[in-house]
């Protein structure tokens, strides 16, 4: 049973990728297999429930799905090639199908533990990218091939610990990062009002109102974060801008945090 806002994103990814048949086909596969439904469930039991994090569940991995094709498509308006289609390796939308992929299940590690979860999540993932990319791509073993180990990439590259060279896999890092609405850290602060190592990254999540993901004007992808209070910076500069700095969209961005009250920061 999928909860409300699970459902409200499936109906905003699949209307991003309305105009891609092969990545909206992705996303059907992915949002239908029961083996994925419950590494995702699974993910926020040892992550909220375990760990005391934020969530890392079924709706985070739909938002950065979200934040990943909508940054994948604004790339495209620009004319700005991903790297399949800049090395002449695929399309725009076998780049996409692998975003998709590994947006969808990039923190399948918490299964096991934060630590190392961009690592672990690799091998689980693997299997379940095979047996999607057969499906999509049943007559070319290469295809698979290349898709499958961008996806890994992208999963591999998820935390900024590992170098990752691919626009595809730096806009899982930058999409990621951009979940940190004061939503994300609801049920862990519901759980525990203990203080405890870390905190701050739950404070912070829940002082920040929104972030917007819309076509920059300086660069080809503007990010804005909307915050309540200043501990909101913390989630900005110690988890967002880390990330994109990382990334190889990092030239492609423009970062702006605004405070009632306070001229708009600017980062990027």
């Amino acid at each position: 049973m999928h909860s409300p806002i699970e459902l409200k994103f499936n109906e905003k990814i699949e209307a991003r990728l309305v105009d891609y048949p092969i990545p909206l086909a992705a996303y059907h596969l992915l949002r239908d297999d029961p083996e994925i439904a419950a590494l995702q469930d699974y993910s926020n039991v040892v992550s909220i429930k375990r760990l005391g994090y934020n969530d890392h569940g079924p709706v985070h991995m739909r938002k950065v799905t979200y934040n990943a094709v909508k940054m994948a498509i604004f790339l495209k308006e620009k004319g700005i090639p991903l790297n399949l289609e800049k090395e002449e390796l695929g399309t725009f939308d076998d780049s996409l199908t692998a975003v998709v992929m590994a947006a969808f299940l990039h923190d399948v590690g918490m299964t096991l533990s934060r630590a190392f979860h961009e690592n672990t999540g690799i091998w689980l993932a693997q299997p379940i990218f095979e047996r999607i990319l057969l499906q999509l791509y049943p007559t070319s073993l290469a295809k698979r091939v290349i898709l499958r180990s961008l996806a890994m990439e992208c999963v591999m590259g998820h935390m900024a610990t590992i170098p990752i060279h691919s626009l595809e896999a730096g806009l899982i890092l930058v999409a990621d990062g951009c979940d940190m609405e004061k939503g994300r850290a609801r049920i862990p602060m519901m759980l525990s009002t203990d203080a405890k190592l870390g905190d701050i990254h739950k404070y912070s999540a829940a002082a920040v109102d929104k972030v917007k993901i819309i076509p920059g004007e300086r660069a080809a992808i503007r990010i804005e974060v909307h915050m309540t209070e200043t501990v909101g910076f913390f989630q900005v500069e110690e988890v967002l801008f880390p990330k994109i700095k990382a990334s190889p969209v990092k030239p492609l961005i423009e970062l702006y945090a605004y405070k009632d009250g306070l001229e708009p920061k600017c980062y990027l």
